[in-house]
């Protein structure tokens, strides 16, 4: 028998594949994730740059009854009007007034989604349930919190997206995969109380952590992404 003569991929190539199959994933197997594999993503990704090396993230990982209790006590919260109004962001994530090219991308990618799931602009209730999942985590073993010091500024946040980038590229290096959910952010009061976490932390996001299920057909979907020449300008002189 010969030998395998195929060259394996080069560092760019292991790397790439990690940026580029990462996406967001809307359903999860219920296989557990090691808590020294989860230890691990979160010591790569600490290798995160911050100003002056101030490293201001603070991660919350429930599995378990602690991840069940938060959801259940969310759902709760969205099942009664009354206490949901009560829930503001914690934070302007989004706009005040969506204007082209971005509302367009918005409106794609949330139709697209709904559209594979079979789901109508006039199916409010099956929308809703879709919504609701993302406060299961999406079933996935594993949900991250991320808090951050109110003290911090801008530039701290920034530094946070760079942390949190590297959490999802090191976890498909590992053959897993995440969904960031800004979602978590309307329920920041609920979070800190059952999570111990104290009023000079903002929270930042959640994020769903598993094996991905590709039986779903919502995982299928790949969002586009704008060729380079539509965003960067080349200059040399």
């Amino acid at each position: 028998m010969s030998a395998d003569t195929r060259t394996p991929p080069g560092p760019a190539a292991i790397v790439d594949a990690a940026i580029t199959s990462r996406r967001s994933i809307r359903a999860f197997l219920p296989e557990t994730v090691p808590r020294a594999v989860l230890e691990e993503i979160l010591q790569v990704a600490a290798r995160a740059p911050s100003g002056t090396n101030t490293q201001p993230w603070r991660v919350h990982v429930l599995t378990g009854a602690a991840l069940r209790g938060l959801s259940d006590e969310i759902l709760a919260v969205m099942s009664d009007p009354a206490r949901l109004a009560q829930c503001k962001d914690d934070y302007t994530y989004y706009p005040e007034k969506w204007v082209e090219p971005y509302l367009s991308r918005r409106r794609k990618v949330g139709w697209d989604l709904y559209g594979l799931l079979g789901i109508g602009r006039a199916d409010k209730d099956r929308i809703q349930a879709q919504q609701a999942r993302n406060f299961r985590f999406f079933d996935a073993p594993v949900g991250l919190i991320f808090s951050i010091d109110r003290v911090m500024a801008q530039g701290s946040w920034l530094d946070y997206g760079m942390f949190l980038q590297n959490i999802m590229v090191a976890a498909r290096a590992r053959g897993l995969d995440t969904c960031p959910q800004a979602a978590f952010i309307q329920f920041h009061d609920l979070i800190r109380a059952r999570l111990g976490i104290g009023a000079d932390h903002a929270i930042v996001c959640g994020m769903s952590l598993g094996f991905a299920d590709m039986s779903r057909i919502e995982n299928t979907l790949v969002t586009d992404r704008e060729g380079v020449a539509n965003f960067v300008d080349f200059r040399d002189s």
